[in-house]
């Protein structure tokens, strides 16, 4: 039994009787028994278990998780401490300086953002190690399509930030015109000249949470 001590336990109960998840868990079971798999079996809910239902403010939506040893843990763009921030990630990170102003970034695992109501979602949440978008279509896709469609018919407002084409697709689950849907160019070292640098989500989305009377984010990783 899967357990996030928060309000998704009650939330997600049934989506984990569901057809297509169990057959997601018997293909995980081999998987994880047969090859590398990253994050952790311990590690794939993270997103979920650090950011309660009511508490997000923001949704970060991220492809898979990253397919390096030791890098990712639940949280899509993060990694863990002690591991160097990967290239998407530095690119992040300068946007934030360019737009906030924003300078300590002591690591790169984003935990604090998910403590203060950031879901990083990656839209698959495991992935076999060297072997990027090897879980696509077995079945992670509905269930994160279902976790954003949750998110979006919550009438407390939420920015909802989409970086790249894969997130952006994402925009027709998103109906409730209470929400803010950002989006920009993913920030890879591919493709982040072509409008993700200069976008200033970080500070459009504290300007928005300003707006409506909730706290800003802190973006800078000083902990």
């Amino acid at each position: 039994m899967i357990q996030f001590n928060n309000e998704w336990d009650t939330i997600l109960e049934d989506e984990f009787k569901k057809a297509y998840y169990l057959e997601v868990r018997e293909f995980l079971k081999h998987e994880y028994k047969t090859q590398k798999i990253h994050p952790s079996m311990y590690d794939i809910f993270n997103a979920l278990k650090l950011a309660s239902y009511s508490d997000i403010k923001a949704v970060i939506l991220g492809q898979d998780p990253y397919h390096g040893q030791g890098q990712a843990h639940g949280l899509c763009f993060s990694v863990k401490k002690g591991v160097a921030p990967p290239p998407s990630l530095h690119n992040i990170f300068k946007e934030i300086h360019d737009d906030t102003g924003a300078s300590t970034f002591r690591h790169g695992e984003l935990t604090s953002w998910a403590k203060q109501g950031v879901l990083l979602l990656n839209t698959v949440l495991t992935v076999r190690e060297g072997a990027p978008n090897s879980h696509k279509g077995k079945g992670w896709e509905i269930f994160t399509d279902n976790v954003i469609s949750i998110l979006s018919q919550r009438q407390d407002p939420i920015v909802f930030i989409l970086w790249g084409a894969n997130a952006k697709s994402k925009t027709a689950l998103i109906t409730n015109p209470n929400h803010l849907i950002l989006t920009a160019a993913h920030p890879s070292p591919l493709s982040a000249h072509n409008g993700f640098f200069g976008c200033r989500h970080f500070s459009k989305t504290n300007e928005f949470l300003k707006g409506i009377g909730k706290s800003p984010i802190n973006w800078e990783i000083d902990l």
